[in-house]
C-alpha cells in the first residue's frame, strides 16, 4: 500500500454533544518535509495607484485580498468583500483597478459595519483559462452559502475588460451532491488547471462544522475546462458534471487543521497552500496557528510550513499564490488583513523544495 493513502474505514467523529457516524473514503494524507523551507522574502501594502474613488464605492487600497492568478501580463488579485479586482505588477508597479456591477443594494463594499455583508460575493478561488478569442478570469464563489454561487467571466486583460457574473447555481448543487468532496459545508476555495489544461480543479476547504451526518473535507475535484467555457458562455447547456474526487488529511499546525486556501499547477504537480485556523465553520474566521505551502503530485501530497521574514512561523492567513514567471523559485502570495481599513498584502515566497 501506498505510504500516503490512508485505507477506507469507519469512525464516530464527536463535536459537543453530536455523535456523527460516516464511512470515510480513501485519503491523501500529506507528509510535512522538514527538508524544504518557504519564506516571506518581501511584502508589499496594495493600495491603488488612482487612489480612492467614492464615487464607485472603491477605498484606497485592496481590501480583502482571497484569490490571485496571472492575466494580461499582471496578478489579478480577487477579493471577496469588494467589487472589484485589483491588477498588480509585482515588482513594485502600477496597481489598477477593474470596477465590477455593484451589489443589489448599489454598494460595491461588503462588511458588518455597512450592514451588507451577507450580500458578498465571496470570491474565494480563481482561475485564467485560454479561449479562442482571447484568455478569461474566472472567479468562483465560495458556495458557503446561496448568494455565494456566481462565476465572475473577464474577458480582455488590457484596457476595459468585458466584465459579467454567471449564476452558477446549478453547478454548486452537483457540488454538494458529492459527500466527499463537499463534506458538511462547502466552501470552495481554490481552483486551478491540471497539468495539461484539459481540466479545471476545485479545491474544497475543509474548515466548516460537522452537520447533517457529514464531516468537514478537504477534497478536490475536476471539471473539462471546454465544456466550462462553453457553459459559462451558454448557460442554457447545464454545467460539466465534476469527476475525479480526492480527499485528503493535510496535516495540522499545533494541533489545528491545515485546510486549503489555494492551489496553481506546475510543471510536475499541484502547489497549495493552507491555513491552520481555528474557525467554527466554514463562514467565520477564527485566529491562525500557521500556514503551510505543499505540492500534490504523483507521490502523493508533502508540506513545509511558511516562515516570516524574521525566519519564525508565519501566522497570516494566506488566501492565493502564484508562482513567479521568471524565477522558478519564488511565488507571490497576498494576505488579507481581515480588517477593511488595512490594506491587504501582497508577499513574495522563496521556496526551496528539494526533490524526493
Amino acid at each position: 500500500m501506498r505510504p500516503w493513502l490512508r485505507p477506507a474505514s469507519f469512525r464516530a467523529l464527536r463535536r459537543g454533544d453530536n455523535d456523527i457516524d460516516e464511512v470515510m473514503p480513501a485519503i491523501v494524507v500529506a507528509r510535512e518535509d522538514p527538508s524544504w523551507r518557504a519564506q516571506v522574502v518581501s511584502r508589499r501594502a496594495l493600495r491603488y495607484d488612482a487612489g480612492a474613488d467614492p464615487a464607485q464605492d472603491r477605498p484606497a487600497h485592496v481590501r480583502a485580498a482571497s484569490a490571485v492568478a496571472w492575466f494580461g501580463g499582471r496578478l489579478a488579485v480577487l477579493q471577496d468583500d469588494a467589487l472589484f479586482v485589483a491588477l498588480v505588477e509585482p515588482h513594485g508597479g502600477r496597481i489598477d483597478a477593474v470596477t465590477l456591477p455593484a451589489g443589489p443594494d448599489g454598494r460595491r463594499l461588503f462588511d458588518d459595519g455597512l450592514r451588507n455583508k451577507a450580500m458578498k460575493p465571496d470570491l474565494e478561488a480563481g482561475l485564467v483559462l485560454a479561449a479562442p478569442d482571447g484568455e478569461r478570469l474566472l472567479a468562483f464563489g465560495s458556495g458557503s452559502n446561496t448568494r455565494r454561487e456566481r462565476i465572475l467571466v473577464l474577458r480582455g486583460g488590457s484596457g476595459r475588460p468585458e466584465v459579467r457574473f454567471v449564476d452558477a447555481g446549478a453547478l454548486y448543487a452537483l457540488l454538494r451532491d458529492l459527500p466527499d468532496f463537499a463534506g458538511s459545508e462547502l466552501n470552495v476555495e481554490g481552483a486551478c488547471t491540471v497539468p495539461g489544461g484539459r481540466a479545471v480543479r476545485l479545491f474544497n476547504r475543509g474548515n466548516g462544522a460537522p452537520g447533517g451526518g457529514r464531516v468537514p473535507r478537504d477534497a478536490t475535484c475536476d471539471l473539462d475546462a471546454a465544456a466550462l467555457l462553453r457553459w459559462l458562455d451558454d448557460p442554457r447547456r447545464g454545467p460539466p458534471p465534476p469527476s475525479a474526487v480526492t480527499v485528503f488529511d493535510l496535516g495540522n499546525v499545533d494541533g489545528v487543521r491545515l485546510t486549503f486556501t489555494d492551489a496553481e499547477a506546475v510543471s510536475d504537480g499541484i502547489l497549495y497552500v493552507a491555513a491552520a485556523e481555528a474557525s467554527p465553520d466554514a463562514v467565520r474566521d477564527g485566529p491562525v496557528a500557521g500556514v503551510a505551502v505543499g505540492v500534490i503530485d504523483g507521490r502523493g501530497a508533502r508540506w513545509t510550513r511558511v516562515l516570516d521574514e524574521q525566519g519564525k512561523p508565519l501566522c497570516e492567513k494566506i488566501e492565493g499564490i502564484a508562482p513567479d514567471r521568471a524565477d522558478p523559485k519564488r511565488v507571490w502570495a497576498v494576505v488579507d488583513a481581515d480588517d477593511p481599513e488595512r490594506p491587504a498584502s501582497l508577499l513574495g515566497l522563496q521556496l526551496e523544495l528539494a526533490a524526493r
